[in-house]
């Protein structure tokens, strides 16, 4: 089993697939957007189906793929469904935008994927074209509805509040999880890049504050076995939820029990750090499993505590939100 010096059993695995996205978000990319690994650069699904068998060996029951955008790679419909049939993974999900989910949901539904996550950081179409760059809200918003109609649950809108641009949009958000059955998540602006995103900021105590204040309470939601860091509530009557994943300003490093692999085959220990192991190096030297295994111990030793974002020495995070995959 992976482990860590601070007793916290990883069991869990984010794999970025591709570094490449139909969207341009503002907290993520630049408008020009980013320089993109050359395809040999990028882990093959074979590279990928390895390090994931030997992952579960070593007790990782649970994956995630994002990107990017994780629907944009090329044979990905061919590469999920061989992903989901492994054998000791009780929990696989996808992180996407949303563009291409509508045309997907067929492929994902008879790979046995039920839980999704859309990024979703408005319901306004021009706002949504703001902070995407791209005018792609009815083609999301369609997805979203369809994957409802067909049975996913639960659908999460992941929602990034940022000060001065969609932070009007906090009660409608709250509204949706009243009357429909998906489960919004606030997840807080980080300051990942070399861009500060400090400026947007909002702590999800304030938007907590904002949607009691306007629906009143919210109730505690006891945490699943597959949950993530979000702290769950729904209002009385309501057939959603509400999250709040609030890595800034209540630190849940103490619960982590991830790693993430990013698409040019680096190992992170931590979302908030810059510290990474290299495993497609001794993946296409030939490696033995045993070398394998090696690197997934090295990455686990070397997981923090915490993150260092709120000290003030902290150097920032150089890689760019789209090249970790969230």
């Amino acid at each position: 089993m992976l482990v860590d010096r601070f007793d916290r059993r990883i069991n869990y695995l984010r794999i970025s697939i591709t570094d490449r996205c139909n969207l341009r978000c503002i907290y993520c990319m630049p408008p020009e957007g980013e320089r993109k690994l050359r395809h040999k650069e990028i882990l093959r699904y074979e590279e990928l189906l390895r390090i994931v068998r030997i992952g579960i060996r070593l007790g990782i029951n649970k994956i995630r793929l994002t990107g990017g955008e994780p629907l944009v790679r090329k044979d990905v419909q061919e590469f999920i469904p061989m992903l989901a049939a492994l054998k000791g993974i009780n929990d696989i999900s996808l992180t996407t935008n949303g563009v291409y989910l509508r045309d997907n949901l067929e492929m994902l539904k008879a790979a046995g994927i039920k839980r999704i996550n859309v990024s979703l950081d408005s319901l306004k179409r021009l706002n949504f074209k703001l902070i995407t760059r791209f005018d792609y809200f009815n083609e999301v918003w369609e997805g979203i509805e369809k994957a409802r109609d067909m049975g996913f649950y639960p659908i999460k809108l992941n929602v990034v509040i940022m000060k001065g641009i969609n932070d009007n949009e906090v009660l409608d958000f709250g509204r949706l999880a009243i009357e429909q059955p998906y489960h919004i998540r606030f997840i807080e602006c980080m300051p990942i890049g070399f861009e500060s995103n400090s400026m947007a900021f909002i702590p999800n105590s304030e938007i907590e504050k904002a949607l009691i204040d306007k629906f009143g309470p919210l109730i505690p939601v006891v945490p699943g076995q597959n949950d993530g860091p979000a702290t769950r509530f729904r209002f009385y009557g309501g057939k959603g939820e509400i999250g709040f994943i609030s890595a800034i300003s209540d630190s849940f490093c103490q619960d982590c029990n991830r790693l993430r692999l990013t698409a040019n085959g680096m190992i992170l220990p931590c979302l908030l750090s810059n510290t990474e192991v290299d495993i497609k190096d001794p993946l296409r030297k030939g490696c033995l499993d045993e070398a394998i295994i090696e690197v997934f111990l090295k990455a686990v030793d070397l997981k923090p505590k915490c993150h260092a974002l709120n000290l003030d020495n902290h150097q920032g995070v150089y890689r760019k939100m789209c090249s970790i995959g969230g």
